[in-house]
């Protein structure tokens, strides 16, 4: 299976993408490397396998999600560009 550069600029279109002719001709390489590969791959006997649903069997071990203060408050309004007394001052968001 091979693409042609009539697809590849449909493609571009399509992505709002603006290639040059030099990176059109190396877009359309690409694009039969990747489609020659999948062909391959199609090539495989994967009638007796299973889909898997993950990749290993391992499982996720989260910690325990405690929360705690890692900063003072004061500590916090140190680092404010502005302040006013114990709240930061942002710039009004809606008029």
């Amino acid at each position: 299976m091979s693409t042609d550069i009539q697809t590849i600029r449909k493609l571009a279109h399509l992505a709002r993408l603006e290639f040059n002719e030099e990176k059109e001709q190396e877009v359309l390489g690409d694009l039969n490397k990747i489609l020659n590969w999948v062909d391959k791959l199609r090539e495989l006997d994967t009638e007796n396998i299973e889909p898997l649903t993950h990749m290993t069997a391992e499982m996720n071990v989260m910690r325990e999600d405690v929360a705690q203060n890692t900063i003072t408050h004061e500590e916090a309004l140190l680092n404010a560009p502005k302040k006013d007394s114990d709240y930061f001052r942002v710039p009004k968001v809606l008029e």
